[in-house]
């Protein structure tokens, strides 16, 4: 199966006439994403691609039955473009935008779940479920059909992650860029709920790093609620505190956050950790011959 994105997707492209739109429209078809419509305000009438170009989410939803929509808006519009395809009744909206104010995504998270959506990001590399659709900036190449699911606040590190999981054979069913902001609209547990209950998901691997408290959460729910086995990886080991690393959530504050004090909980709970992105192909081997065996 897969979770959130799959050959039944039909994408909507928010911001399709810009830099970063039009490109990563033209890398999302080449992958074979079902990319059938475009917004952008004043552009109506216009094609990209080949796509049709729409003034408003609306009538883009109203004309070729969206199911999911990608925002490439900068920053100062894109809480708008999370609003305007909540209320066009998308139940799928993935961010790709950074540098949103973040109480602006406080107030944008709250709304998307009150009318029963779901958001990933922003400030995300997307979703892909390789040889089925890429909704997103991940490099389509490097990934592989399989049973493993990863889920990470890292694109790159998903990226490297991923790159030794393909050429050691391990494929992939869902990729899952939930972003680095302090405010997301989808958290670890959010996805790792949906990657429990899809048949084709064997194994996870959970891509962490410092801010916050997530990978412990996360730790604690694997624990007390999840059947599959998780491999996890935590990076910025040596992170100075209170200095942003990378992601606006990256950051060790009043002590906590630390990668020290993430992979202490997981490992109270018996969660094998990667010491770094190499080491994690021998956990999902250790991880899946053992399940093999029982």
């Amino acid at each position: 199966m897969s979770i959130l994105v799959d050959s039944n997707t039909r994408l909507l492209v928010q911001g399709i006439t810009g830099r970063e739109g039009s490109f990563h429209t033209r890398q999302m078809l080449d992958y074979g994403t079902k990319v059938i419509a475009g917004v952008t305000p004043g552009k109506g009438g216009q094609q990209i691609e080949g796509v049709p170009v729409y003034d408003t989410v609306k009538e883009a939803v109203g004309d070729m039955a969206v199911n999911t929509s990608i925002i490439y808006v900068p920053a100062r519009f894109a809480t708008e473009a999370i609003y305007e395809a909540t209320d066009a009744g998308i139940k799928l909206i993935v961010c790709i935008t950074e540098g949103i104010p973040t109480l602006d995504m406080v107030k944008a998270c709250y709304y998307v779940k009150l009318k029963g959506s779901k958001l990933i990001g922003p400030n995300c590399a997307g979703v892909i479920s390789p040889g089925k659709a890429k909704v997103g900036i991940m490099p389509g190449s490097i990934h592989k059909e399989g049973n493993l699911g990863v889920v990470s606040r890292s694109g790159t590190l998903t990226y490297e992650v991923v790159y030794n999981l393909t050429k050691n054979d391990f494929g992939q069913s869902t990729c899952v860029s939930i972003g680095g902001d302090p405010v997301i609209g989808s958290s670890f547990i959010d996805i790792l709920e949906l990657f429990e209950e899809d048949s084709q998901t064997k194994a996870i691997v959970l891509i962490g790093e410092i801010g916050g408290t997530d990978e412990e959460e996360a730790a604690k729910f694997i624990h007390s609620k999840m059947r599959k086995p998780v491999i996890a990886l935590v990076v910025g080991k040596t992170a100075p505190p209170g200095k942003r690393m990378g992601h606006a959530g990256a950051i060790i504050s009043g002590g906590t956050g630390t990668a020290e004090e993430k992979i202490k909980t997981f490992q109270k709970f018996s969660i094998p950790v990667a010491e770094s992105p190499l080491q994690v192909v021998d956990l999902v081997s250790a991880v899946l011959d053992e399940r093999d065996k029982t």
